[in-house]
């Protein structure tokens, strides 16, 4: 069975992301820079799909599955510190 999200809410420094197994999941949003300084209406304009969140106005894709293994933006490699 493939989890995928059901709902989807924000509170000022955290993505809400209700699951299809019954979890749900806390995610910083400081993960996500693009969220982090969207507007409220702007994050309401998600599309949820089997794959994911998709916000086509901000150029932002996040995958559950990514989420379930911790991961953040991916558009920008870590740095490693020195």
């Amino acid at each position: 069975m493939s989890i995928s999200a059901k709902a989807l809410n924000f509170d000022d420094c955290t993505m809400w992301v209700e699951l299809s197994d019954g979890r749900t999941l806390g995610v910083p949003l400081a993960w996500f820079p693009r969220l982090l300084h969207a507007t409220p209406e702007q994050r309401d304009l998600v599309e949820i799909s089997v794959r994911g969140l998709h916000w086509d106005a901000l150029d932002e894709d996040i995958s559950i599955a990514g989420l379930l293994s911790g991961h953040g933006d991916m558009t920008h490699p870590q740095q490693s510190a020195a």
